[in-house]
């Protein structure tokens, strides 16, 4: 498991599914002192306690050298493990309890509304460049993250390297399955260091699921309050 620093909050919003738990649902109600949540912590901090687990700034690059024997980690990073491990290695979908739970993740390019044309034409042309069939599969072949459409996919050269390498394989089959993110962590201010600063007092000082889930509730909804009037003034 990672650090707050390392997205430690978003590696653990699919165990979270799991145990049936979210982070919070669509319209900002935090659900963290649910049984779901609350059960995915005391499990994930038993998980580190019983010396099975642990919560490290560098889950990755433990792995690659082979200090741990498994990680949670993105896909993005099967690029540098394929380079550097110097042993086999394995993919797998993420393990489910009451059911299955992955979050996407990844980031977008985007086009801001207030520029002029022309801008917005010149960045619309380097969208459609940056993201077009040959270069999404190279990009995607040397990082390991999702080709991000369909036609890198089906190419022939796309399906060639998943044959080559199965693990690159697991992400795409895995793929329909996910959903995305909670909005407390994707449209809180800060609410993904917030979740994750709680992960870490759960793994790593070893307190409570409940007690902590408790305290980063009262601290997320201030700030889900002030999303909330904010897209109220806008939607008027």
């Amino acid at each position: 498991f990672g650090s707050a620093a390392s997205y430690g909050a978003w590696v653990l919003h699919g165990p979270t599914w799991a145990f049936g738990g979210d982070y919070s649902d669509a319209d900002f109600n935090i659900l963290l002192e649910e049984e779901g949540a609350v059960n995915c912590g005391e499990f994930m901090r038993e998980f580190v306690e019983s010396g099975n687990a642990l919560a490290v700034a560098e889950p990755g690059t433990d792995f690659n050298t082979g200090v741990s024997v498994a990680c949670m980690q993105s896909t993005g990073s099967l690029g540098t493990t394929r380079e550097t491990a110097q042993f086999n290695f394995k993919t797998a979908f993420l393990p489910e309890e009451l059911e299955f739970g992955c979050c996407t993740g990844g980031t977008g390019l985007s086009i801001m509304s207030g520029l002029e044309e022309s801008r917005q034409q010149a960045a619309m042309a380097f969208i459609g460049f940056s993201t077009n069939t040959e270069q999404t599969t190279m990009w995607s072949q040397a990082t390991g993250y999702m080709p991000v459409r369909t036609s890198a996919i089906e190419s022939e050269e796309e399906q060639a390297f998943l044959d080559e390498n199965p693990n690159a394989r697991v992400a795409v089959e895995q793929l329909p399955l996910t959903k995305p993110q909670d909005s407390a962590r994707v449209f809180i201010p800060g609410g993904d260091q917030i979740l994750g600063r709680g992960w870490e007092q759960i793994l790593v000082q070893n307190r409570p699921a409940e007690e902590v889930w408790a305290e980063v509730t009262a601290e997320l909804e201030p700030e889900a309050a002030a999303v909330l009037e904010q897209l109220a003034e806008i939607e008027g």
